[in-house]
C-alpha cells in the first residue's frame, strides 16, 4: 500500500507491506519519521489522517493519551494501513542519514537465556541474516504468541552481527519479562524490528564520553564501550561510567566493566551508585578496579563529575524517572547542549 506523509517541510511517499506498521514502514523506507520508544508509549509519533484508514494494533497503549481520535490522530509505532494513507505529522522530517543502518523486520531464535541478577535475565537472539547496528542502538522483539513489541538495547558490538546480547529487568505485569522468566525459552523464535535509535556512538565523535545508566540501562552502555574499546578509542579520551542500581545483589557485568577499566586505567572511570545501601567493604575487595558510592546514580554522577564537563557527549539509559533526573544534572548543572545528551528511556 502507498504511503503519502506531509511533514512541516515536505512530503514523502513509500510503500508499506501487508500488515506492516506506518512507523516500520516508513524507516525501512530510509524516512527519519519522528518516534522515540517506538512501543507505544511516549505518544513521539503521532500522526493526522488527512485519507484512507489504518488498524490499530494495540488500542490501549499508553501513548493513546496524547492522541485526539476526534482530529483523526493516532500512532504511527501502532497503526497499520487497511488501504492506501495520506497523513500529516506536525514535525520536520528528513531523510536518513547516509550510512545510517536500515531497519527491517525479521524472525529471530532466542538463545542461552540465564538469569545474572535476581530480576535480571540475559539472552541472545540468534539471525540468519548479518545484521548491522551502530553501538547504543536497539531493537523491537516479540515472541510469535504475544502481541505487541517491547525495546531493548543490545549489549554487544559487531558489523554483520549474527548475534545479538541482551538484558531484561522483570517488571510486574511485564508481558514480555513475564514470559521470559516463566519456562526456559530457548530456542523459541521472536519477531524482530531494527536497528532503532539514536543515542549512538561513533570513534569519529573526538570527545570525552559520559555514560549514565539505570539498572539494565546499563546495556546500551556495554555496546559502546565494546565499541570503544575496539578502537582504542579511550588512548586518546577520556570515559565515565556511572551504573546505578538498588544494592551489590542487583549487580551484573561487573567483571566485564572491571575489563575495560583495567585497560585504560588512567582514562575511564567506572562508578556503581548503590541507592538503597551502604557500599560494603567486600566490593572494593571483589572488584578493586571500580568505585563504589551510595546515592542515586544521577545524584552520584553529580558529586563525581564537578569540573569534568569539558568537551563532554553524555549518553543516558535506564527507566524513564532515572533519565529524566539525569538530564536535569546534565542541562542545569554541566550545562552540557541538548546535542550532547543522547538518551533511552523505556516505559
Amino acid at each position: 500500500m502507498r504511503i503519502q506523509v506531509n511533514a512541516r517541510n515536505r512530503g514523502y511517499e513509500f510503500e508499506a507491506r501487508p500488515d506492516e506498521r506506518v512507523l516500520h514502514a516508513g524507516l525501512r523506507a530510509g524516512i527519519a519519521l519522528p518516534y522515540e520508544c517506538a512501543t507505544g508509549t511516549c505518544g513521539t509519533c503521532k500522526a493526522t489522517l488527512v485519507g484512507g484508514t489504518v488498524a490499530d494494533g494495540w488500542a490501549g497503549a499508553p501513548g493513546k493519551k496524547l492522541v485526539k481520535p476526534e482530529r483523526r490522530e493516532f500512532l504511527m509505532c501502532q497503526c497499520a494501513a487497511s488501504a492506501d494513507l495520506t497523513l500529516e505529522v506536525d514535525k520536520f522530517v528528513h531523510a536518513a542519514e547516509a550510512g545510517a543502518c536500515t531497519p527491517d523486520s525479521c524472525s529471530v531464535v532466542l538463545r542461552a537465556p540465564r538469569q545474572i541478577a535476581p530480576d535480571v535475565m540475559a539472552f541472545s537472539v540468534q539471525l540468519e541474516q548479518p545484521r548491522d547496528f551502530d553501538a547504543g542502538q536497539f531493537v523491537l522483539l516479540a515472541p510469535l504468541a504475544m502481541t505487541g513489541y517491547r525495546a531493548y538495547s543490545m549489549c554487544n558490538f559487531e558489523r554483520g552481527a549474527r548475534r545479538l546480547d541482551f538484558v531484561v529487568k522483570r517488571k510486574p505485569d511485564g508481558g514480555f519479562s513475564e514470559w521470559l522468566f516463566g519456562a526456559n525459552r530457548e530456542g523459541e523464535r521472536l519477531s524482530m524490528f531494527g536497528p532503532l535509535g539514536s543515542a549512538t556512538f561513533d570513534p569519529m565523535l573526538a570527545k570525552n564520553v559520559l555514560c549514565i545508566a539505570g539498572g539494565s540501562g546499563i546495556a546500551g552502555m556495554m555496546s559502546i564501550l565494546a565499541r570503544a574499546w575496539r578502537e582504542r578509542y579511550f588512548e586518546r579520551w577520556r570515559g565515565w561510567v556511572f551504573f546505578g542500581v538498588r544494592t551489590m545483589r542487583d549487580t551484573f557485568f561487573l567483571d566485564e566493566l572491571s575489563s575495560f577499566q583495567r585497560e585504560f586505567p588512567e582514562r575511564v572511570q567506572i562508578t556503581v551508585a548503590l541507592s538503597d545501601e551502604d557500599v560494603p567493604a567486600s566490593a572494593a575487595r571483589d572488584w578493586p578496579a571500580l568505585g563504589f558510592e551510595r546515592g542515586l546514580v544521577h545524584e552520584v554522577t553529580e558529586r563525581v563529575m564537578t569540573g569534568k564537563y569539558h568537551d563532554v557527549r553524555a549518553y543516558v539509559a535506564g527507566p524513564p524517572p532515572c533519565v529524566d533526573a539525569a538530564i536535569r544534572v546534565l542541562l542545569l548543572k554541566a550545562k552540557l547542549t541538548t546535542n550532547n545528551i543522547r538518551y533511552d528511556k523505556y516505559s
